[in-house]
């Protein structure tokens, strides 16, 4: 999963960037609020924590800009400020979520979780594809009822098509879900961590179609 994370305070970026690093999540980092702005519309996350006091544009603004480009993405509020009204207009103009700082990361990754799983049809835990399961409070893949270890690379491609089963997801999308900002990578290299995924699915099934011009497509081997 990839996230944006809106935040100023350069310290508390650093820190929590890190720690959510470490727990698998893909993260870039910005301290402007216009920037963050341009960020959420030129790539994919797959979800936004935002600060509100930022510089350039407030967080409400880039929560407001967000929700009037009609963007359904998950965003949880982070801010100092406990104040009910606060709280309450965010929620209004379109916060998912909002926590007051300071936070603890464990709290925080399972917020983003649940709210990931809201995207998930039916909101389950388990999404199966075929053979393949992915387990979301855990982010574990199972192949045939064994673990699957994936690379990081690889488990973040496959973590990005079955949050989106049944869809098609574009190649710059997944390019965007695999690297973050300061990567230097083209789009040619979801190709090959595609091709990589197909030969682990061989004689599985759980396939990952190609629709050229469109993208890809993971769907169970039987509907081929």
């Amino acid at each position: 999963m990839k996230l944006l994370l809106i935040e100023d305070n350069t310290e508390l970026s650093h820190w929590l960037a890190s720690l959510l690093r470490q727990q698998d999540f893909i993260v870039d980092t910005v301290a402007d609020g216009q920037a963050a702005d341009q960020l959420l519309q030129a790539h994919h996350y797959d979800l936004a924590i935002l600060d509100l006091n930022l510089p350039g544009l407030s967080g409400k603004g880039v929560l407001r800009r967000l929700r009037e480009r009609q963007s359904a993405l998950p965003v949880i509020v982070l801010t100092a400020s406990a104040a009910l009204d606060q709280k309450v207009v965010c929620l209004e103009i379109g916060a998912d979520d909002y926590l007051v700082k300071p936070i603890e990361v464990p709290e925080l990754v399972a917020r983003i979780k649940a709210l990931i799983r809201r995207l998930v049809p039916g909101k389950a835990n388990d999404i199966v594809c075929g053979d393949l399961a992915y387990d979301l409070p855990t982010r574990q893949f199972t192949l045939a009822g064994q673990a699957l270890t994936l690379p990081p690379r690889e488990r973040s491609l496959l973590e990005a098509l079955v949050l989106q089963l049944g869809r098609t997801v574009s190649k710059q999308a997944l390019h965007d879900s695999i690297f973050a900002q300061e990567d230097e990578a083209g789009t040619d290299a979801v190709d090959l961590y595609v091709h990589r995924l197909r030969r682990r699915l061989e004689g599985h099934r759980a396939a990952i179609i190609t629709l050229r011009g469109v993208g890809y497509l993971l769907r169970p081997r039987e509907e081929e």
